[in-house]
């Protein structure tokens, strides 16, 4: 099984998520939809066989570059682009493959619409361009500034961003975890500094990103992505947090699981943190497509 899980970087204007969503989800199944006006982002998990998952990203790319204008956006979530990331991901070891190659087509067809397109993770051309942040650091303006001086060029497409829509991340990887958990009792720099000892390049868990974002009157949020959650299962980022909120007076209110999961992340889970919203039945990968 593949599944495709376009980010796009509007979540705030419903009827604009509806026109773009319409594109993605034509050729494919739609198996959920996540919108986040904070974040102002968007994630689709939808599935297909590779070639028609890969006409619907492209398809999708298409609707967001025409809807999306990059010069007046605002958000939380660090983005580059109208469509920010397009991973193909793969739920067994046999489909890498077809998702790798399947990648490689939809970063060209969108190199070929005048957007740039950089490849990361497993398809990236060297090391330092692996993690999204390396192409993200400084938003759309520096990675205007990078290309523009030479020093970053695309896999594919034009050697600047596209007026409007910026630049996409293209990659093919196995199922990671977008999890988020709602802190109480502390406050924003108390939260930056759970987020910057959670995550793998502070010292913390193996494979966690992780950022802190304020989430206003409901208090700060600790996003992460756990690129192994069957590894690093999600009772032990909740414990982790714990751990680290508990010398600054706070403690993990509540979860949310963005898109589909492995069943294999959930086992532990504390049942004294609700994750309101999510539904074993549709949310993990196993269930929906076994």
């Amino acid at each position: 099984m593949i599944l495709a899980v376009p980010n796009f970087s509007e979540g705030r204007d419903a009827r604009r998520v509806e026109m773009v969503s319409r594109q993605f989800r034509a050729g494919s199944d739609l198996l959920d939809s996540h919108s986040d006006p904070v974040h102002n982002r968007t994630v689709l998990t939808l599935t297909a066989p590779a070639k028609s998952l890969g006409e619907s990203l492209v398809r999708g790319c298409g609707a967001c570059s025409m809807t999306i204008d990059m010069r007046r956006h605002e958000g939380a979530h660090p983005c580059i682009g109208a469509l920010d990331v397009a991973p193909l991901v793969y739920t067994a070891a046999d489909d890498r493959e077809a998702a790798e190659a399947t990648a490689l087509d939809v970063a060209q067809a969108i190199g070929a619409d005048r957007i740039p397109v950089f490849l990361y993770g497993a398809l990236a051309s060297r090391e330092e361009r692996r993690e999204r942040s390396f192409f993200r650091n400084g938003g759309l303006d520096e990675l205007r500034r990078r290309m523009e001086a030479g020093e970053l060029a695309p896999d594919f497409g034009p050697d600047a961003p596209h007026p409007s829509a910026g630049a996409t991340l293209v990659t093919a990887r196995p199922p990671l975890a977008a999890f988020n958990v709602l802190l109480e009792g502390v406050d924003m720099d108390a939260a930056r500094e759970v987020a910057a000892s959670l995550r793998e390049s502070g010292g913390g868990l193996p494979g966690v990103r992780a950022m802190a974002v304020d989430l206003g009157t409901a208090g700060p949020q600790i996003s992460t992505n756990v690129h192994d959650p069957i590894a690093v299962p999600l009772a032990a980022v909740v414990a982790r947090i714990g751990e680290l909120a508990e010398s600054a007076g706070g403690r993990p209110a509540a979860g949310e699981i963005v898109g589909l999961v492995p069943e294999a992340a959930l086992l532990g889970f504390p049942d004294d943190v609700a994750i309101p919203g999510f539904d074993r039945e549709r949310h993990i990968i196993e269930r929906v497509a076994p």
